[in-house]
């Protein structure tokens, strides 16, 4: 993880791959009835009740569209998910993103879940209509300031900025609101994410310089001394 991602693939594979579905799915959704557009938005909702019975296609498929305009979450998307792509790789970012998406559904939606059978909430917030690719782009913007240059960071940040602001991110998180709560949780999730990588990036930059340097770490007990824990360093022959 010390050198940028090399290759096409490696650098914008999973970006294009998630911006492309996303279009053509909110291109689709768009174009239905608005009865058909209901339906859709039903049986796709990370809701309680659809995660119960199937929750893969809902987790899945909520994050490829979003109720309003066609096209209102590609920019915010783009620069998320292609900065953070281009800073961490395809694989990485998509691990990171999956991860905000599928905790941070599973902790929001396990509230609602709770406060449901403890008599706090009506039975009907088990169907709530929970879509959109927010989890996933907040998740990015982690990525994309933890490891991104500067630029990236710098456009991370106002994205970040403005969706807390313009999108309200957090609203209605002291009590305990879905998507508010959604998208701390992804937030989190992402940071302990990346927070190992750097802390691996670290360790094994640290062996690579001992390694250059002709020393490595003693990771075992001395062969002459009291045998109690790990050694000085030694030269290599």
């Amino acid at each position: 993880m010390g050198m940028p991602p090399h290759g096409w693939r490696a650098r914008y594979g999973f970006a294009c791959a998630y911006l492309a579905c996303f279009a053509v799915t909110d291109l689709v959704y768009v174009l239905l009835t608005p009865a058909a557009q209901d339906t859709m938005a039903a049986w796709a909702s990370t809701s309680v009740a659809n995660l119960e019975h199937e929750p893969v296609i809902p987790l899945v498929l909520s994050a490829l569209f979003a109720p309003g305009i066609f096209g209102g979450w590609l920019v915010p998307i783009a620069v998320a998910v292609i900065g953070a792509n281009r800073a961490l790789g395809s694989a990485r970012t998509a691990l990171v993103c999956v991860a905000g998406q599928v905790i941070g559904t599973a902790v929001s939606e396990g509230i609602v879940a709770y406060r449901v059978d403890a008599g706090q909430l009506p039975v009907a917030d088990r169907y709530l209509i929970d879509i959109g690719p927010s989890y996933v782009v907040v998740a990015a913007i982690v990525v994309a300031i933890v490891f991104g240059g500067w630029r990236t960071r710098l456009l991370a940040a106002i994205e970040f900025v403005a969706l807390i602001f313009v999108a309200d991110l957090f609203g209605g998180l002291s009590q305990l609101d879905v998507a508010a709560v959604g998208h701390l949780t992804s937030i989190i999730t992402a940071l302990v994410i990346t927070t190992t990588m750097l802390a691996a990036r670290r360790r094994a930059e640290g062996r690579r310089t001992m390694a250059s340097a002709g020393r490595v770490p003693d990771a075992q007990p001395d062969e002459i001394g009291d045998g109690r824990g790990p050694g000085p360093e030694y030269e290599l022959p």
